[in-house]
């Protein structure tokens, strides 16, 4: 997967009015967000609605109460899951160095929710000094402490690697034998298994974990139930599903059924 600039992207800001400025959005499902990058520092929070974000580096399913730090030059592009509420914070290179490097999944705690709403409801361009700026600084010190949440799916750079990915990417819960989708992509299932780990970091079934997690989150997202997730992916049982899930996460499917549904 590469990623270029597109020259259809119109930024929103040629310079940021403030050193952390928070831009709420609303936008209905199906929607795309050309690839672009940004000199700045960036953070995707949904508080409603699931986006996927695709980069070079791999692609991420940002579900309700979890963010995506985008470190600044990073080409990526948005594709809107179902109909997303979105907070965006632009941060200056400066202000937000060490945040990031690459991207990454944060947990969102219910203060940091509350600072971006309260930052998303001052005006971009807020006073100096006053309770904008006082917004801001409490939300970078926040961001410092965040948790990385471990669903990303790291994409390979090998073309015959990357049309197996894309394969299991369109379909994650086809039992189709991976020798048959291996010489579709033109190489033996033995040689892409022994590049997955020199290309994405991550073996095989790790990497295919990976997209099952980050396909049970948008369905949990959208309310499905755990036995429904669990037999589109493939799985045996919902039991066998919630043991990946548990072992990978350190939490049920069901914590985010309760949280999603859940107010705020």
């Amino acid at each position: 997967m590469t990623l270029t600039a597109s020259t259809l992207y119109c930024p929103r800001f040629l310079a940021l009015p403030r050193a952390v400025t928070a831009v709420p959005s609303e936008a209905q499902h199906g929607e795309h967000v050309v690839p672009h990058s940004h000199p700045w520092v960036q953070l995707l929070y949904a508080s409603e609605g699931v986006v996927r974000v695709r980069t070079e580096l791999g692609v991420w399913i940002i579900p309700p109460r979890r963010a995506l730090l985008i470190a600044p030059g990073i080409v990526h592009e948005l594709t809107m899951l179902s109909r997303v509420n979105m907070r965006t914070l632009y941060i200056d290179a400066a202000a937000g160095a060490g945040l990031v490097d690459g991207c990454r999944v944060l947990e969102v705690s219910a203060l940091l929710r509350e600072l971006i709403l309260a930052l998303s409801a001052e005006p971009v361009d807020y006073a100096v000094p006053g309770r904008g700026e006082q917004l801001a600084q409490l939300i970078l010190s926040e961001l410092a402490s965040m948790e990385t949440v471990p669903i990303a799916v790291p994409w390979p750079r090998d073309r015959r690697l990357r049309a197996l990915c894309t394969d299991i990417m369109d379909d994650p819960g086809s039992r189709r034998a991976l020798e048959d989708r291996a010489l579709d992509a033109g190489a033996s299932a033995r040689t892409l298994i022994r590049l997955f780990p020199k290309e994405t970091g991550l073996h095989y079934r790790q990497w295919v974990q990976q997209v099952h997690l980050a396909h049970a989150f948008q369905m949990l997202a959208r309310g499905d139930s755990v036995g429904t997730i669990a037999a589109s992916l493939g799985y045996a049982s919902p039991s066998a599903f919630t043991s990946m899930f548990r072992r990978l996460l350190g939490k049920t499917p069901q914590h985010y059924l309760t949280e999603w549904r859940g107010p705020g």
